[in-house]
């Protein structure tokens, strides 16, 4: 009795509230209208082109619009010797582009790293051209590029070439020309995320390796890189989707020209849409555009394993 007259005077547990859920439901209400908009401003989109690429939509040409199937699809690869040649040039650019500012990014956040005198001036020289829109860019290096008041001019000047040389219009130089320009502002792209990362670096690492005897070069090869494998990784990759999709750069500075020896897949689906309207057939090579990207994008990151091992 003394027992069940104890148990009977022990306090009921607390009940659990109906509002104690709210806390855990927080997060997600306060993510939703992003959501929403995320999901209104890329999903919608999306689908739309999806939509059309099956679709022949020309608005100059109504009578001709209605459900194509895969016929878009069909001219993009048997019919249209344009898409391919433009696919090459745009896997040539990508290479190029994000091959060069790798190493000039990579050689930059280096020197940065180290301690100077005036050290905080040079990092804010090396990153200002990142913080250039690309269309101002691309009026710079057309001014740069001109044949009256440009480089050429000066070059000239100076004995080297001839006056009126415009290197935007020659096929020979036309490439070269367009790469220096984007490299001027994609390589502090890569110098901020390797510098950022070198940061991270144990110094105890590099005064160990010289302890052993180990050289700079050494130090480089089996400390900083396998340290910066992922960096440059997500760097490469996300600059080749970047590279890949470039238009305002080469729209500005060449038009694709001259002869399309500088028209890229984009910038060729941009002709397509803006000045045929055969808005079907560009939604059509939009489409393939992305599943090349989703699909290198995944075997890249297959391959190089990123995120899997430890620095």
């Amino acid at each position: 009795m003394a027992q069940a007259a104890a148990v009977a005077k022990q306090p009921a547990p607390p009940r659990r509230r109906r509002g104690s859920a709210t806390p855990r439901r927080l997060p997600y209400l306060l993510i939703a209208p992003a959501g929403l908009l995320m999901l209104g401003f890329i999903a919608y989109p999306v689908i739309s082109v999806f939509y059309y690429s099956l679709r022949h939509h020309n608005p100059t040409k109504p009578w001709r619009n209605g459900f194509a199937g895969l016929d878009n699809f069909v001219r993009a690869f048997t019919e249209d010797p344009r898409f391919w040649g433009t696919l090459t040039f745009s896997a040539k650019w990508v290479l190029v582009e994000v091959g060069l500012q790798l190493l000039f990014g990579l050689a930059l956040a280096l020197i940065v790293n180290q301690t100077f005198v005036g050290r905080a001036l040079g990092r804010a020289l090396v990153f200002s051209p990142w913080a250039v829109s690309g269309v101002l860019t691309s009026a710079i290096w057309v001014l740069l590029y001109n044949s009256q008041t440009g480089i050429t001019r000066y070059l000239a000047d100076l004995g080297v070439g001839e006056y009126g040389t415009s290197w935007l219009s020659d096929t020979a130089t036309v490439f070269p020309a367009a790469v220096v320009a984007d490299l001027w502002r994609g390589v502090p792209f890569f110098a901020i995320l390797i510098l950022a990362d070198l940061q991270s670096v144990s110094k105890d690492l590099y005064e160990a390796a010289e302890v052993d005897g180990a050289s700079r070069l050494r130090q480089f090869f089996h400390i900083t890189l396998p340290h910066l494998k992922d960096a440059i990784i997500l760097s490469t990759l996300l600059r080749a989707v970047w590279e890949f999709n470039n238009v305002d750069l080469l729209y500005t500075l060449t038009g694709g020209g001259p002869a399309g020896e500088t028209t890229t897949l984009p910038l060729y689906i941009a002709h397509t849409s803006v000045d045929a309207h055969d808005f079907g057939y560009a939604s059509a090579l939009t489409t393939v555009a992305f599943v090349i990207l989703l699909f290198c994008s995944v075997v890249y990151l297959r391959l190089s394993k990123f995120g899997g091992g430890d620095k």
